[in-house]
């Protein structure tokens, strides 16, 4: 590797990079902004002896930015399996290997996992090289309770998946966080203002982008107005407030039941309900049962 391939670029003053340990980087990359990339992350991406990411275009177009001159491989969740072993091999060759995803923290919602499972399992170094996170950009621009949060990634796309999957959370004393595409983003406000009520909750759009927007309000109200607006473009963020009063208040145990009931057997859905509350399953189904006949 020559010293020019191990530079980068702040201004117009070219930084040597210092020589990576034989490990494996988790660099984290703007979510949108090109100016969010911190400078450890630019010295291990142009150190690095192998650079690994999810769309060589997308990473290409960082790289120039800052000058990198590096020749990033493929690693997604299509080759993965062919992909990765390659990595390992590299690394236990005594080589440093950085990953990438498009944009953010890899392993959220990206298969790097399987990588850092394997080089664990392999015994080797895992490092991560903190940035940009759409996830926690989201949540502190909420305005919403974050000493607890819970990153739910992508839904269900089948509404009936996607309120199962919903309920499943409804009872965490947390903010909730998920991505959304743009495409389902009303329909999936309808189906969390449905088994969660009217609670407090914020779309975070084109975080650090040019467009960016957050919007704020219930989740009835935000609901209506994606219901009755364009497509919105661009990544789509939703955190939702945690439950205000008690988890188990009877109102919420009811649409906790009704949520279920819609998509599986009624003694199913008490004893998933009862799993969620910790009440009982017999009571539960006996409720389940009156509320059916009203």
């Amino acid at each position: 590797m020559t010293e020019a391939h191990k530079t980068y670029l702040v201004g117009q003053a070219e930084i040597p990079a210092r020589r990576l340990e034989p490990a494996l980087y988790l660099v984290a990359t703007p979510i949108g902004n090109l100016g969010d990339i911190t400078l450890r992350a630019l010295e291990t991406l142009a150190a690095a002896d192998v650079l690994a990411c999810e769309d060589t275009r997308v990473t290409r177009v960082l790289l120039d930015r800052y000058g990198i001159r590096q020749r990033p491989v493929a690693y997604h969740e299509h080759n993965a399996a062919e992909a990765g072993p390659k990595l390992i091999a590299a690394l236990q060759g005594g080589k440093s290997v950085a990953l990438v995803s498009d944009a953010g923290t890899p392993l959220v919602s990206d298969p790097g996992f399987r990588l850092v499972e394997q080089a664990q399992a392999a015994g080797i170094r895992v490092v991560p090289i903190p940035g940009p996170s759409a996830v926690l950009a989201a949540l502190t621009a909420s305005g919403l309770p974050s000493d607890a949060f819970l990153f739910a990634g992508f839904l269900p796309a089948k509404e009936g998946q996607r309120k199962t999957r919903l309920a499943e959370f409804g009872a965490a004393p947390a903010t909730l966080i998920f991505f959304e595409s743009p495409r389902r983003v009303a329909e999936t406000l309808a189906a969390m203002a449905e088994v969660y009520g009217d609670r407090r909750a914020a779309i975070g759009r084109e975080l650090t982008k040019t467009f960016e927007e957050m919007r704020t309000g219930t989740l009835a109200t935000l609901a209506a107005h994606y219901a009755g607006a364009p497509t919105p473009k661009g990544e789509i963020v939703i955190c939702v407030g945690p439950p205000e009063g008690k988890v188990d208040a009877p109102e919420d145990v009811d649409r906790l039941l009704t949520s279920l009931a819609a998509e599986m057997p009624a003694s199913k859905a008490a004893a998933e309900a009862a799993r969620m509350t910790g009440q009982s399953k017999q009571v539960l189904y006996r409720r389940l049962l009156e509320l059916k006949d009203g």
